[in-house]
């Protein structure tokens, strides 16, 4: 039911917390993120590439060296044996992020899926275009601090992603922005 000049009588017709029109506009910021963290990704690899193929480049002593290897693996260079497995993982990832995304109503939601799609999608990519072949390409990895695997820009924007997910479940935000109530004690007077 509308009023004068389509103002909506019916409470139920402006959605969930915010309304229609904040729960579009947070998939363009989701977008954003996403395109940013792989191009950085992606431009920092090609840069690391080039640039490290020879040397090392300290940057802070020890504690903050620029170092190029390419991992098979995970982190800490563990499952080399189970490269396409890793791959086949990211693939569904990339996928479940996707279909997520169309549910995005919360601008921190939108943040944190933005960088775990940038993320796994730029590892991803290693693994498809890389030596040795497609699904079992290795990672560039490039930034190396002490007694720390050596990682990229992928890797930090899915710990940043993770480090979001956490906060969110643990305010209790769901992907549309909505609170989930929590149960109230009831005591048995």
């Amino acid at each position: 039911m509308q009023a004068a000049r389509g103002a909506s009588l019916n409470p139920s017709d402006t959605g969930p917390v915010f309304g229609d029109s904040q729960r579009r506009s947070t998939w363009p910021l989701f977008a954003v993120i996403g395109a940013a963290a792989y191009a950085l990704d992606i431009g920092t690899k090609q840069w690391a590439l080039s640039a490290l193929a020879d040397r090392d480049i300290k940057v802070v002593g020890d504690v903050l060296v620029l170092h190029l290897t390419r991992n098979p693996g995970a982190a800490f260079s563990t499952g080399t044996e189970f490269t396409v497995v890793l791959s086949c993982l990211a693939v569904v990832a990339v996928c479940a992020v996707l279909v997520l995304s169309r549910r995005l109503a919360s601008p921190l939601w939108s943040v944190a899926l933005g960088l775990l799609l940038g993320g796994v999608g730029g590892n991803l990519t290693d693994r498809i275009i890389r030596e040795p072949g497609v699904m079992r390409g290795h990672v560039i990895d490039w930034l190396m601090l002490p007694n720390w695997p050596v990682f990229n820009v992928a890797d930090m924007c899915i710990i940043g992603a993770a480090s979001v997910i956490i906060l969110q479940s643990m305010r209790g935000v769901t992907l549309r922005g909505e609170r989930i109530a929590k149960p109230t004690d009831v005591s048995d007077s």
